[in-house]
């Protein structure tokens, strides 16, 4: 069974730092492009942080440039999201998503329709 679990969410201060992990079990993660998304309460799911399945080169939005940190680590199967200096605003349900087709950072970012995606990690910001 193809499996991607998140975990490491959890209640955070502003201004604060979170790690998530996105572990996939069933299919090895170094042939896909995995993305970020969150989905806060009310609005749409939208794309945070992607890398990308060829090079390892990455793609931030906006609010995640020079916050947040994606990497992978093949060993582990594993891929993670840094967040650093959160904000309220960050809070919500973050998913991981892989795809096989997809090559590079940019378009997995907007890849809602990833084959395969995890169950969320609910990440709270708030003092």
């Amino acid at each position: 069974q193809l499996q991607l679990v998140e975990s490491g969410g959890g209640l955070v201060q502003p201004g604060g730092s979170l790690r998530l992990s996105c572990t996939a079990s069933g299919f090895t993660l170094d042939y896909y492009a995995i993305g970020w998304f969150r989905q806060a309460p009310g609005k749409e799911r939208e794309g945070v942080s992607c890398i990308s399945r060829t090079d390892d080169s990455t793609y931030y939005t906006d609010f995640a440039e020079g916050r947040f940190i994606i990497s992978r680590d093949n060993a582990k199967n594993t891929v993670y999201l840094q967040m650093n200096s959160v904000k309220p605003e960050d809070t919500g349900v973050y998913y991981c998503a892989a795809d096989p087709r997809i090559t590079s950072a940019q378009a997995m970012c907007f890849r809602f329709r990833a084959p395969y995606w995890g169950q969320g990690a609910q990440v709270t910001v708030s003092s």
